[in-house]
């Protein structure tokens, strides 16, 4: 009886090799089953332009693209893309920070204000941004003011509703419970209506960070001449199209740095929230 009740521990406990094994196959299933559509994309595209499946002069090896990228980088050329294109989305996006969050709180809090605003915003909301850079560039020239001033008009809107719809969510009875303790209407601002609004606010921070590379390529494509934008379209002239996708790549590796920057600093913001990549 000794010897049996010394052993069946031993049968019960897993060896560390099959405890590894375990960990393996798990990571692999997670990996598989978030990377495994990218991955086969990727290995699908490497594969048809390299067996001639496609033909590679419109959809160039990834090898080649790849290539095409690092002397872009290396000699320089795409770096001064870069920093030109960041100027302008980091310039509009700030602007429209600046006065999309504090006029959301404000209307969001009163309303009135949101009432006698809301109809011209809708109807400002609702017309292209591209259908109205041909009158920036009436307004403004060809120059940056209009380049800079229609990613802000389409990245005003996402930020301005989104902080006008974390607004209205606050739970009434929270607000209601800071003011039975006494409460001021700015403390209830401050320590209930703000920080129940900021998980809203950074879904349309996120959603204008988009916004704002979607729109630069389009202004850089019209009167520029420099910009990641203006090099897809150039390359694309010059029919050198493994620097047009470079490019093309470079700008979504820009939206997805800048996608994770603000999702880390939700995650860091608002602890007691959900953040979803």
């Amino acid at each position: 009886m000794a010897l049996q009740s010394l052993d069946a521990p031993l049968e019960g406990r897993s060896s560390p090799g099959a405890a590894i094994r375990r960990r393996v196959r798990a990571g692999a299933r997670g990996f598989a089953s978030r990377w495994g559509l990218l991955t086969g994309f990727v290995v699908l595209w490497q594969v048809s332009a390299t067996q001639g499946w496609v033909n590679p002069a419109v959809f160039p090896p990834l090898d080649s693209i790849a290539a095409a990228l690092w002397k872009g980088l290396a000699s320089g050329a795409l770096l001064d893309d870069i920093a030109i294109s960041l100027q302008r989305s980091g310039i509009a996006f700030a602007a429209a920070v600046a006065l999309g969050i504090p006029l959301g709180l404000f209307m969001g809090q009163i309303a009135a204000v949101e009432r006698a605003l809301d109809p011209i915003l809708q109807l400002f909301r609702q017309t292209s941004a591209l259908a109205l850079y041909p009158v920036f560039i009436l307004l403004l020239g060809l120059g940056e003011a209009s380049k800079v001033f229609v990613i802000f008009w389409a990245t005003l809107f996402p930020i301005l509703l989104a902080t006008i719809g974390g607004v209205k969510q606050v739970d009434r009875k929270l607000i209601e419970m800071a003011r039975t303790f006494g409460a001021s209407r700015l403390t209830v601002f401050r320590r209930v209506v703000l920080p129940a609004s900021v998980p809203a606010i950074f879904v349309g921070l996120r959603l204008s960070a988009t916004t704002a590379l979607l729109l630069l390529i389009a202004a850089e494509m019209i009167g520029a001449n420099k910009g990641v934008g203006f090099q897809v379209m150039n390359a694309q002239y010059n029919f050198q199209i493994p620097l047009m996708f470079a490019a093309i790549f470079l700008l979504a590796g820009l939206g997805l740095a800048a996608n994770l920057i603000l999702v880390l600093l939700q995650r860091r913001l608002c602890r007691w929230a959900d953040v979803q990549r």
